[in-house]
């Protein structure tokens, strides 16, 4: 009986290590995997808000980081920012995700991505600071849009007396800028200023990152609304042997 009783004591006893071990070993596991996620978050977001030239706040897929360390394939990650800009472009404000990014390191590349998505908000008082930075100054005044006719009117010159109006529309991976009105008084603006404008507002929407291109443009009654849709897309490789240390070292474990 005595043996029978110090068998089940062992027992337990192996039982109860056996416990604390695993849960040891869990707490170790959840430990690491928040510490490297924060960590890889932080240089992440390093990364992108020196292309997007702003700050920028980075989810991470639900698969842990420790096991996206091993196969270096990340389903996708998220990046939103409020001010972002492209070109000459100020104040955008954009939520994209980037999907099925796969980490190599070769001479020709440094990963792919099989798909991204975005959503850019350009507020009226975006576009205005965007002109008055680019040598418009206190010439352009306001910026009023209109959604039911989906257009952008600007207030031009000493108290606003001129106004141009243009009409952003998206179509062929491309964001055009019709100008749709254009004078004062009755008289014509000046040619110069009108294709100035235009051609700061064309610029501001044309170029974004990893290959992504516009597929749809609205105007609202504050803002426009553009969305971006991007398909396989290589990542650069790395020139020099310095920049690759840097970016080795950049993201721990996920290059």
């Amino acid at each position: 009986m005595a043996a029978r009783t110090n068998s089940a004591s062992r027992s337990n006893r192996v039982l109860v290590i056996s416990l604390i071990v695993i849960a040891a070993l869990v707490a170790v596991l959840v430990g690491g995997e928040l510490y490297v996620r924060h960590s890889v978050k932080s240089c992440m977001a390093d990364q992108f808000e020196s292309q997007l030239g702003s700050k920028v706040d980075v989810g991470l897929s639900w698969k842990p980081v420790l096991l996206q360390s091993l196969d270096k394939n990340v389903p996708y990650i998220t990046i939103d920012s409020d001010d972002t800009k492209f070109g000459p472009a100020v104040g955008m404000q954009v939520n994209a995700q980037i999907n099925d990014i796969r980490i190599e390191d070769t001479p020709e590349s440094s990963g792919t991505i099989g798909s991204s998505d975005a959503h850019i908000h350009w507020s009226t008082e975006g576009i205005l600071a965007t002109l008055q930075q680019q040598a418009f100054g206190s010439l352009v005044s306001a910026v009023k849009a209109d959604a039911d006719a989906g257009t952008l009117t600007f207030s031009v010159g000493p108290a606003g007396l001129a106004e141009l109006t243009v009409r952003p529309e998206a179509g062929g991976g491309t964001v055009q800028v019709k100008t749709v009105n254009a004078e004062i008084l009755g008289f014509g603006l000046p040619t110069d200023l009108v294709d100035g404008i235009v051609q700061t507002l064309t610029s501001s929407l044309q170029t974004y990152p990893l290959g992504m291109q516009p597929t749809s443009l609205e105007v609202t009654d504050d803002a426009i609304e553009i969305t971006l849709e991007g398909g396989a897309y290589t990542m650069p490789a790395a020139g020099t042997q310095q920049q690759q240390e840097q970016q080795q070292s950049s993201c721990g474990l996920l290059v």
